[in-house]
């Protein structure tokens, strides 16, 4: 049995595909996801779609909100907001992607979805976040919305809080080669970034998807399959 995390798939539906058959996803595996299933990439509706027949099918899937995630359900009840969302988060394609007009098309299967996501698990030796941990918070694992929005706080880390866990996060998109160096040093870092902006695709060394097996400490990427211009048009 492994366990593996993948993290902002951002709606890119083929790749996302393609890499669960990459990794060959079985049921005895844990598939623990990091959020950010939306927005900027055409597909959203069918990744969602993906990960709940995955649960429905019998494997072991679990899931983080991100920011984006947030910010749908916010949009959704904001219209000053939603046109934000729309315009600068990638909400346009999200809404291209279910193929609506207003947000209250969508139907409740993927609302549920949304409202029952996680925001950090713990699992043997690594800490699962979407972002990140705000070290100077007094308990650093009590959820804060600082989890899916925080940027910049590695200098921060109490590594004697720690103890001997790492780190596991996406929400800040980083090169293959990035990735990799920190596998190399994660075991003196304790901490690893699995974003590899699998949407900016046009920017060098980014545009894949990435899985983390944690188990066999092992790192597996699907460059970018889907047609992401729309967003940065």
């Amino acid at each position: 049995m492994r366990k593996i995390a993948i993290s902002d798939i951002h709606g890119c539906y083929l790749s996302f595909l393609s890499l669960l058959d990459k990794i060959a996803l079985t049921t005895a595996d844990e598939l623990y996801l990091l959020g950010d299933y939306i927005d900027r990439g055409p597909d959203s509706k069918n990744v969602l779609e993906k990960i709940i027949q995955l649960k429905e099918q019998g494997y072991q899937v679990h899931c983080l909100a991100g920011n984006h995630d947030f910010a749908i359900m916010d949009a959704r009840t904001d219209p000053n907001f939603f046109k934000d969302w729309y315009s600068g988060w990638g909400g346009k394609q999200t809404m291209e992607g279910f193929d609506v007009i207003y947000l209250e098309q969508i139907t409740e299967r993927y609302w549920s979805f949304l409202k029952n996501l996680e925001w950090v698990f713990e699992i043997d030796d690594f800490i699962l976040v979407h972002a990140g941990l705000d070290f100077l918070a007094k308990d650093p694992l009590r959820p804060d919305i600082n989890m899916v929005f925080i940027r910049n706080w590695y200098d921060q880390i109490r590594y004697e809080w720690l103890g001997e866990r790492i780190i596991v996060h996406g929400h800040t998109p980083v090169t293959v080669t990035q990735i990799q160096d920190m596998l190399t040093l994660m075991e003196f870092k304790q901490v690893i970034d699995i974003d590899g902006g699998c949407f900016a695709k046009h920017l060098p060394g980014k545009g894949h998807l990435c899985a983390f097996d944690m188990t066999n400490r092992e790192l597996h990427f699907q460059k970018c399959l889907d047609d992401v211009s729309s967003y940065w048009e």
